[in-house]
This record gives C-alpha cells, structure tokens and sequence, in this order.
C-alpha cells in the first residue's frame, strides 16, 4: 500500500481535487512518525494513510483526508495543534485538535473515561461532524489490525465498538462502516460463534445461491417487460445481523432463510412503487412485512421499501427497493450530504437531517454526572425508535418503550407540562402506556392542570422528556425542591453519621458552592430537591472538603449516633487515671482517637478538662499545644469501654470489595458506626470506616484480618491533623 492508492480513491470522485494539500499532509505526517511502529511490526505511517483511504471510500472532502493523515501526530509525536495550523491553516489543525482532545484525559474510573470520552466525541460534533467520521475511520482500521493486540484488551476495543461506535455508526447512516465494525467486533467477543456462523453461511450460501439468481432474473424480465430500469443484486447478510437475529428470536442457524436479500435499485420513486407492485404480482407478500422508510424515512435519513414474499420454494425472501440517491445515503449516510463539499455552510436541510444531535448537545449539559450521562445516551441514541403519528399525520419518532408523556413532550414543552390526558387511535389510555409503531396520538391538555407530577420521571423514556420535567420542578417549585432537597440532604449526612448543619458552619462552604455551580445554599437544596443532584452526591463533596480543609481538633463534628454513644458510655472517664488529680471531665481527642493499649498523654484544657491524645499524635508532635499544659496519663478500668477509631482500606477496585470488609468485621462482633467508600484514579477503592474499638489489640486483629481481604494492599489507622 502507498500514497498513489489514495491518490486513486481521491481523484475516482473528485477529478480536480488539489492533491498537493494531501501529499504535503502525507510528507508530514511520514516525518513525523519517523520510526515510530505499531504493535504489528509495521511502520506506523500505514495507519493514518489507511484511514485517510477509508475517508477517500466515503467521498469526503480534501480537509477532512489531509486531516485523517495528521490525526495521530499531535498525540503521538513532538508537533502540537499551532504547528499543524501553521502549515496547514485553522480548519484542519482544528479537526485534528477535535480527534486528538477525545483521547487525552484522565479520568477516576474506566467507566468514568468512556463516558466522559463520548461526551468530548459529541461536544466534537457539534462543531464539525467530520470529526467524528475522523474517529470512525480510525476504529475501523484500528478494529481490522486488533489481532495484534492482547487478548484483554482485543474484547476491551471490540465491547466498546459493539455498545458505542457501530450504533453511532448507523445512526449517522453509515451501514458501509457500520457492518463491518459489528462483523469484526462479533469476530473477536465471540470466535467459536463467528467461525462457525461463517462456515454455516458458506456452505448454506452456495446451495441458495443459484435459485437466488433464478429470482433474480425473473423478477428483472418482469421489471423491463413493465419498463422499469433497474439494477438488481443479491446482498447477503452480515454475520452478526443473523446472529443477533438467532439470539432474538431463539432461532437456530437452520431456521434462519433469509441470509440474502435482494436489492433492486431504480431511477426514482414513482419506479420504486411501481418495481413493488411487480414484486407482489409475482411472489405472495408476508401480512404485516412490508415498511414503507420513503415516506417514513429513518432519523438516520435512510430510505427504501422493504417487503419479505414467499419465493418459489416456499421460503421467505426480503426485497428492498431504492432510488440510487437513496442507496448512496443508505452506504454513506451523512457522509453523502456533507455541505462543506458543495461550499453551502447555511444549508437547513443539512441541520435539519442532525436534529438529533442538538437534541443530545441541549440535555447533556443539565448532565453533569458522567455515567448518568453515559445511560441518557444509550437511551436516546442507541435503542430502537418507535415510529407515531400526530392527529394530523405527522410522523414523531421516540425510544422504544415511550409513553404518551414523551410524545407531548417531544411536540412541545406546554403540552407534555399540560397533559392531563391521551387518546391512541381513538381511545382513552393510561399515560404509561407502550406506544406502538404506526399508532395516532392525541394528547388532552388543560389550562388548569398543576404541571408534571414526580412520579412522570420513572415512566417516561427519552431524556428530553426527563429534563423537561426536571426544569419544570426547578422553575415552579422552587420553595417546595427547597424543603425537599434540605431534607434529603440532612437525612443523607445522618446516615453517615454527621450533622449536617455544623458542617455548613465551615468557611469553605462559598468556594465549594461556587466550584458547583450554585449561587447559594438554596441553590444547592433546590437542585437536590428537584432531581438535578444526588444528596448522596451532595454530601460527599461537602465531606470531601471538611476533611481536606478542617482540623478536627479545633472543632468536633459529632453525630446523633456519636453523640449518643459518648452519653450511654458507662463511666468513660473512669478509663483514664491522671497522677494526683480526681473529678476531672476526660475527653478523647477526634483527631487521633486513642484506645487503650496506646500510649498517650492529657492536655489540660481551658474549661473544658482534659483532652486525652496519643503520645504520636502530629498534634502533639507538632508542638501545637502549650507543652506546660501536658500531662501524664495512664489506661485504668476500661475493659467495658469502647472508642470510635476511624481506618482506611485501600484496595484494587472489584464488585464485592466493600462487603467482603464488611463481613469480616462482622464475624468479629464489631460495630461499625460509619462507612464511606469512593473509587480513586487508576482502578483503586478507598474506603474509610469508623469502629466502635476494645483496644489496640482488638483494632490490630480486625486490620489484619482486613488485609487478608482479596484485593486489598493498605490497611491504615486514620489521624486527622
């Protein structure tokens, strides 16, 4: 392979292409990559020249190719963004920019980098949709030379084409790009299925493919004869389409027959309805198989006929029926109507066809958590649609699954925050209803209606519905999501043991309320209240920062819990003896938590008795406290006592992690009081916990046996400075 190959594809559909640009960004590109190889052996420069080919395919416009040869090399080598704008202008160092900001973040969890990668993808988008026909290009090579890789990271790329790109794929109408994604991916999760289905094909294929050809030549004769021009082929399935039909309709390979398709390509859409009408003259037509996507085109503007007819061996043989113009949307998708080819940027038919996209771009940003964001989208982008009409005949598609609210919300925000009603094909139904395909949907408003109720959020199914009812709450309720998310959030610091409102005392409260995005605390309640944030979530970015900013000896947060344990504690003071001093008020200090066992000193309060800390507390250490005011202590009469100790676990994240540790100090007849766990960068679990402690023998019994936990390789004894 070398640069004259691409040069071919280019100039096959664009003559006068300025193939300089090209063959400089090729020039630089090969210099850049110098000696650089891909896991392959091969040099590396054959990977962006592949993809530039696969680009060249799809017919798309010098920037995006030369784009395509450089995509790699502000990643990947010395040059940046300035220097590939420098040699070759703002539009393509910023398509470059667009592709490589996708895969250069760092993220808590893996779950968290692909989420927030889709989100970059989309963002991308939204400013240039040849960014991500860049992106597709890329996987697609990257997913034909994946045998090179290892094993784990072969099912890692294919799960992630499989659940991600081939949908995004199909939903820009790319079918060409789309397959073969799905193939290759199918290829790698599941080889025994894959080489097995191909061997089945291949040898099934030949025994049809002859009365396939005979089907073929009938139905063209009968075409010309009622003079309709066409070009007819057979199309045979991909493997993972019969597969997936397999696993679906519990079918085996043997009661699969349709794994060609006859496709029948006509000047125009009269000849498409004409070429049907043939169809059925000549084979009986399967009730409830036909789908008109002419006049119902798909949102990914795919259009054809499809009909299923029984053939002359009384099999099931599906006919689709198209216009050229259609068949280029239908393999290129929006790649065929992309406007920068013509020069035409204000093209509203163009903005029209990705509506969709400015609908995921609206509600992505009252997304601010990444995985909600990542379930939004494989809602909305990923699942099958329904296909409805309006009384008027209009044609509104939604995810599978949706219900009345969402069709008056996707007509319009008044009407879905009005429902009080809704009639399909002319009966009243219940508004959790299941739409169906080709279903008549009238919605019944009124005036007086009191907006949205709550309970809407767990029946509807698309996210646009969702966030018009959160905004609905946000705007009209805002007294009532006050109260609420005040509540929540005050029964959510109870849980873990904390009064929530000394925390707010804190002086770190405005910046962390700023970083936010809340003007103030009734901000804060109200998006709790209304849905627009987890309480759990909010808490624990207060938590966060009482424990980054605050000195627990300074000031005690004390829980109900906590309180509650000092005040039923049987005589606590009586587990200290102080030299030639009685009567005295004994406090354990929050900040090192000592039990007996450990060694430890008094500090002499002012008013308030004596502080008891560990002798190594940093506190002490540190100097912090006047040392004329230390004394000597000692452990006396505290064997039916217990002390809160706060440990840390560190551990490899796995499902189950946090209840192994669990069940381990509760085989030991201990008390947990508090628990607080949280994912860390690079796949690591750190979980905090608070234990109702004997001694210091009884606290290093429980961490070793903590340590003996799979997965775990850090077991620490908290001291808050």
């Amino acid at each position: 392979m070398n640069f004259s190959l691409l040069e071919k594809h280019i100039l096959s559909y664009n003559p006068s292409a300025d193939m300089s640009m090209v063959r400089r960004a090729y020039e630089f590109a090969k210099n850049a990559h110098s000696g650089q190889h891909r896991v392959s052996g091969e040099l590396f420069i054959f990977h962006p020249l592949e993809v530039a080919i696969i680009l060249a395919d799809l017919e798309l416009d010098i920037a995006t190719i030369a784009a395509g040869l450089l995509h790699d090399v502000v990643e990947d080598t010395q040059y940046t963004v300035e220097d590939i704008e420098k040699n070759f202008g703002t539009e393509i160092a910023l398509l470059v920019d667009g592709v490589t900001k996708l895969g250069k973040l760092e993220y808590r969890t893996k779950e968290e980098q692909q989420a927030e990668n889709l989100r970059k993808m989309f963002l991308a988008m939204a400013k240039d949709i040849r960014i991500i026909l860049i992106k597709l290009a890329d996987r697609l090579h990257n997913m034909r030379t994946l045998k090179y890789l290892p094993e784990e990271k072969q099912k890692e790329k294919a799960i992630e084409t499989i659940e991600i790109f081939a949908p995004l794929a199909h939903r820009l109408g790319i079918s060409k790009i789309k397959w073969e994604l799905e193939d290759l991916a199918f290829r790698f999760l599941e080889p025994e299925h894959y080489y097995e289905l191909v061997d089945k094909v291949a040898k099934k294929r030949k025994e049809r493919e002859e009365h396939i050809n005979r089907m073929i030549n009938l139905l063209r004769e009968k075409l010309a004869s009622s003079g309709i021009s066409a070009d007819i082929q057979g199309r045979p399935k991909h493997f993972y389409s019969i597969y997936k039909k397999m696993k679906e309709q519990n079918k085996t390979f043997e009661q699969i027959y349709d794994l060609t398709a006859v496709r029948v390509i006509v000047d125009n859409i009269r000849d498409c309805y004409a070429a049907l009408g043939v169809v059925h003259t000549l084979w009986k037509p399967i009730p409830g198989r036909f789908k008109d996507y002419i006049a119902m085109p798909k949102p990914n503007m795919y259009q054809s006929l499809h009909t299923t007819v029984i053939d002359t061996l009384g099999d099931p043989l599906e006919i689709q029926i198209r216009t050229y113009e259609m068949h280029r949307t239908a393999e290129y998708g929006i790649a065929a109507h992309w406007r920068y080819k013509e020069g035409d940027k204000g093209d509203r038919e163009f903005d029209k066809k990705l509506s969709w996209l400015r609908e995921i771009l609206d509600w992505q940003r009252e997304l601010k958590d990444a995985r909600e964001f990542m379930e939004s989208l494989k809602i909305d982008l990923f699942t099958d649609e329904v296909y409805v009409f309006t009384p008027k005949g209009d044609v509104i598609d939604l995810p599978m699954g949706s219900c009345p609210i969402d069709f008056a919300y996707r007509i319009h925000t008044d009407v879905g925050n009005r429902c009080t009603g809704a009639k399909v094909n002319g009966k009243m139904v219940p508004l959790d209803y299941k739409l169906a395909n080709g279903d008549i949907i009238e919605i019944i408003t009124s005036a007086h209606s009191n907006g949205p109720s709550r309970d809407w959020l767990n029946i509807v199914k698309s996210t646009q519905a969702k966030n018009k009812i959160r905004q609905w709450f946000k705007k009209e309720r805002r007294e009532e999501n006050i109260a609420r998310g005040k509540d929540m959030l005050e029964k959510e610091a109870r849980r873990q043991g904390y009064d929530i409102y000394q925390l707010l005392k804190y002086d770190f409260i405005p910046n962390l309320l700023k970083k936010m995005s809340f003007l103030n605390l009734e901000d804060l309640y109200a998006a709790i209240g209304y849905g627009g944030l987890t309480s759990n979530l909010a808490f624990q970015k207060i938590l966060d920062e009482y424990r980054k900013n605050v000195k627990a000896e300074k000031t005690e947060i004390i829980s109900d819990k906590t309180e509650a344990r000092v005040k039923g504690r049987k005589k606590v003071d009586q587990g200290i003896k102080v030299d030639g001093m009685d009567n005295l008020l004994i406090k354990f200090s929050r900040c090192c938590n000592p039990v007996p066992g450990d060694k430890i000193v008094g500090y002499i309060t002012r008013g308030r008795g004596v502080s008891i800390h560990r002798a190594d507390c940093p506190n002490v250490i540190n100097n912090i406290y006047d040392r004329e005011r230390l004394i000597e202590v000692k452990w006396e009469g505290f064997q039916e006592s217990s002390y809160p100790v706060e440990i840390e676990a560190s551990a490899f994240d796995r499902p189950g992690v946090l209840s192994d540790i669990i069940n381990v100090i509760g085989d030991m007849k201990t008390t947990i009081d508090a628990v607080n766990a949280r994912a860390s960068k690079n796949g690591v679990a750190v979980i905090d916990l608070v234990l109702e402690i004997n001694d210091k023998q009884h606290l290093e019994n429980i961490m070793q046996k903590i340590r003996r936990v799979h997965g775990i390789y850090d077991v620490r004894r908290v001291m808050n400075q």
